[in-house]
């Protein structure tokens, strides 16, 4: 597939470990070092699982997806091919996703796992959502893209920050009796996703970006779709920071509900 530059994907196999072990894919938040969510693969790796790691670039997020412009289908269907590129698309699939950036690859995830043949018969046994996924919400949205831009220079942020602000209330606000139909929400489309297997949502009333409600709203919906769903609310720690606060509960969280989707799923 080609791409202007290639895409900044890690990838952590041991065909070692035999082809039965999981796949684990990070999606990681906007802003996202490479750095922090290798922390997250600790958690599967001492299990034997394979790790594909990947964040999409912020200015795709926020000032692409945000407003309509699918920009991130491309890397969507390229995290599938590694799937084969590496020999593991007969392995169980766990997908990791953080907050609204890892959300909006996500969608495009799942539609292509819907829509096209090479990726039909992947075997995805389920899904942790890690702070998300979120409605439409300015504030958060502000707060996120102030905390992407904490290094940059002074007046280039608040230059982004007005810019943002300024096409969301036009975007989101103004337009969008006339758009909805044309650009659904990553939110809206999650809602009615085609997928069935398990979810997890770890989650926070004390995060400031993604609303406790939002999360809850979405996990409710999905369990009357038929979907298994778990939130579990860790109360006080911040935004994607839940394993920082409580590491062995999140570890272990995750390391079962791994473990129970993939006794569980059909073969």
């Amino acid at each position: 597939m080609a791409e202007d530059e290639p895409l900044p994907i890690h990838v952590e196999s041991d065909t070692e470990r035999g082809p039965a072990q999981p796949v684990v894919v990070l999606l990681g938040w906007a802003g996202c070092q490479d750095r922090h969510l290798a922390k997250y693969s600790a958690i599967y790796s001492q299990r034997g699982c394979a790790i594909i790691r990947y964040t999409a670039p912020w200015r795709k997020v926020f000032f692409s997806e945000s407003f309509g412009i699918k920009s991130l289908q491309t890397p969507a269907q390229r995290l599938l091919e590694l799937l084969f590129d590496y020999s593991m698309e007969n392995r169980p699939v766990l997908f990791h996703v953080f907050s609204n950036g890892g959300v909006m690859l996500y969608r495009y995830v799942l539609e292509a796992l819907h829509t096209q043949r090479p990726f039909k018969n992947l075997r995805v046994v389920g899904t942790i959502f890690d702070s998300a996924p979120g409605r439409r919400n300015l504030r958060g949205a502000l707060r996120a893209l102030g905390t992407v831009l904490l290094s940059t220079n002074v007046l280039l942020k608040y230059f982004l920050l007005f810019s943002f602000a300024i096409t969301a209330v036009v975007m989101r606000i103004i337009l969008y009796p006339l758009t909805r139909f044309v650009h659904e929400s990553h939110y809206d489309a999650l809602l009615k996703a085609p997928s069935r297997w398990p979810e997890l949502y770890l989650y926070s009333r004390a995060d400031a970006i993604i609303k406790a409600s939002d999360v809850e709203r979405m996990a409710d919906a999905r369990q009357r779709l038929g979907v298994s769903t778990r939130a579990v609310d860790f109360s006080d720690s911040a935004h994607v920071s839940h394993l920082r606060a409580y590491p062995t509960s999140y570890s272990n969280l995750c390391r079962t509900f791994l473990s129970d989707c993939v006794q569980g799923a059909p073969r």
